[in-house]
């Protein structure tokens, strides 16, 4: 049985501690909240580095896909720079 890496979240040269992180065809899904989001907006509009590391030892850049919003959370698409979505 293959073990799954965990995953960490880096914006601009921070890990996210606190953020749910799920895999997903191309890229992740982030439950955000707080400062977390904060950080994540002002990257995605300023141009600042979003990153996930998966245990690789490997960064991979993300995009900002998709924001939902709901509740105390938000949940953040984001997709490996380049990767396109195929509705």
């Amino acid at each position: 049985m293959r073990r799954e890496r965990p995953l960490q979240l880096i914006i601009g040269s921070q890990i996210v501690a606190n953020a749910r992180l799920r895999r997903i065809p191309g890229g992740i899904e982030a439950q955000l909240a707080g400062d977390a989001l904060k950080r994540l907006i002002d990257a995605t509009f300023i141009g600042g580095s979003i990153e996930v590391l998966d245990g690789t030892h490997r960064a991979r850049g993300l995009d900002v896909t998709d924001i939902r919003m709901g509740g105390a959370s938000t949940t953040v698409t984001l997709k490996t720079t380049g990767a396109r979505s195929m509705h």
